[in-house]
């Protein structure tokens, strides 16, 4: 399933010009899977060099050619699913019943945007005597860095737009989980042509800034947090180069008194909260809750957490895995003792145990019920810990569901469509889900307000931030002398 030694692709080969390197490790055994060669500066030059090199041949592609590609990808990553989902339940502990899901959104965004360049263009317009004419063009070398909690995803949210534009990508994976995306790097070393597509695994003080501050990168793409993203847009504001940012997320999941099925709304707030391990920006993470249905739903909702089945990522009967690493297992802990102190503990708070896996940092799906100006209510935590809020006014529930430094997500259930609208309509957040959290739909664009992000994915804009327009005017004859 593994290889024993990965090395960076660059220009088409698997090289590397250092011997240090990194263990890939089973985030709940501890096993090493794979020794990955430790990216540095030197590495990334040569895989941006590679990329300038290769980008005027790439760009003038024609866009059914480099659609076919992206096609043949998303066909790859269909035949492999099964392989690749085992690969990241070792290397990051999410579990194989619902990894299948990335897989199938990371195909989508493949087919997805391989359809939309074909009818991605600037606009024509007669002007007297000539045309105005604005075309886009591709922005040249995409350096792209993403984040370890759902690889698959990252992957296709940065490759799939940056090739389809005609783009060429250098691409830094996280440390913490960079085997699938080097398996699929082998493929893709496979079909396009060499520098196109590059991957250097590596750390981001190392890898990563190297990629950022390189003088011939002429886009930066980040998904992780707002802190590193502050960076990001720094190193691209110094050399005045575009920079799309998806980045943290503490979203509101507002629950509605006229709901109809109450026992569907646990489940799906339930799924909001834990999916990833809890691990995810987008992740419904404050509960707002109606004093109308207040303890009913609690008690469901107790219910539903104490009854997710922890254990190995491994067994299709976990739903929920470990955290990646220890040190993400211990900044969820102590966020867990924060909130026993400030907030009151209502189910879980503490590590599980997992027979066989005891290197694991499985925490138990946590409830707290708090106030929305608490630390646990207002920070990312990053694990599946739950801050339940009880409200009963409209204005003052909306005004606290925005009273927050980010505004990736938010959920609504409700059964009255005046709810929903009104609702939609004020909430400071990129999306909107109503009656069904995480209903990503390829097309629809996915981005943040204020501090979780700059620019939209997965939809047809997104392909906006991978290119320029360029305007020409073309006049039928020279005009009559203007200075004689």
């Amino acid at each position: 399933m593994f290889d024993s030694h990965y090395l960076p692709l660059i220009n088409g080969e698997f090289t590397a010009f250092t011997e240090e390197t990194f263990p890939a490790t089973d985030a709940t055994t501890g096993e090493r899977l794979a020794v990955i060669t430790r990216s540095g500066a030197a590495e990334v030059d040569a895989a941006v060099a590679a990329a300038k090199a290769a980008f005027p041949a790439w760009s003038a592609t024609p866009a059914a050619e480099r659609a076919k590609l992206l096609l043949k990808v998303a066909d790859w990553l269909e035949e492999n699913t099964e392989r690749l989902v085992r690969i990241d339940a070792h290397d990051i502990g999410r579990t194989v019943f619902e990894l299948p899901q990335d897989y199938r959104q990371a195909i989508g965004q493949y087919r997805f945007f391989a359809s939309a360049i074909s009818t991605h263009d600037g606009w024509n317009n007669v002007t007297p005597g000539g045309w105005a004419i604005a075309k886009r063009e591709p922005l040249g070398v995409v350096g792209a860095i993403i984040p370890w909690n759902v690889p698959a995803i990252m992957v296709s949210f940065k490759l799939a737009p940056a090739l389809a534009a005609g783009n060429t990508v250098v691409l830094k994976p996280d440390e913490n989980a960079s085997l699938s995306t080097l398996e699929l790097a082998k493929y893709l070393a496979e079909i396009f042509p060499a520098g196109v597509v590059n991957v250097v695994p590596g750390f981001g003080e190392e890898a990563g800034a190297a990629l950022t501050g390189n003088p011939d990168v002429a886009k930066l793409a980040f998904t992780g947090s707002t802190e590193v993203g502050r960076i990001i847009a720094h190193a691209g504001a110094s050399r005045l180069v575009p920079v799309t940012l998806e980045l943290g997320g503490k979203s509101p999941n507002i629950v509605f008194p006229d709901i109809d099925d109450i026992d569907a709304v646990v489940d799906n707030v339930t799924f909001a909260a834990t999916f990833c391990n809890g691990q995810s920006c987008l992740a419904g993470t404050r509960l707002f809750l109606h004093d109308d249905i207040y303890d009913t739903f609690m008690e469901k909702l107790v219910t539903a957490f104490r009854s997710i089945r922890v254990g190995s990522p491994l067994d299709p009967e976990t739903r929920l895995g470990s955290v990646v690493s220890p040190k993400q297992g211990e900044r969820v802990l102590k966020y867990i003792e924060t909130g026993k102190a400030e907030a009151k503990l209502i189910t879980g708070g503490e590590r599980v145990e997992v027979p066989g896996h005891e290197a694991g940092w499985f925490i138990a799906p946590t409830i707290f019920e708090t106030t929305n100006d608490s630390t646990i209510a207002q920070e990312e935590i990053f694990g599946p810990v739950l801050s339940v809020i009880r409200w009963n006014d409209f204005d003052t529930m909306i005004e606290q569901a925005n009273d927050i430094r980010y505004g990736l997500a938010s959920g609504v259930y409700t059964s009255n469509l005046r709810n929903a609208m009104r609702t939609a309509d004020r909430l400071q957040a990129g999306q909107v889900w109503v009656n069904q959290y995480v209903n990503l739909v390829d097309g629809s664009p996915f981005g943040g307000y204020k501090e979780s992000g700059l620019g939209r994915e997965v939809a047809k804009e997104t392909l906006d931030a991978y290119t320029q327009l360029k305007s020409v005017m073309l006049a039928e004859q020279v005009p009559p002398p203007f200075y004689v």
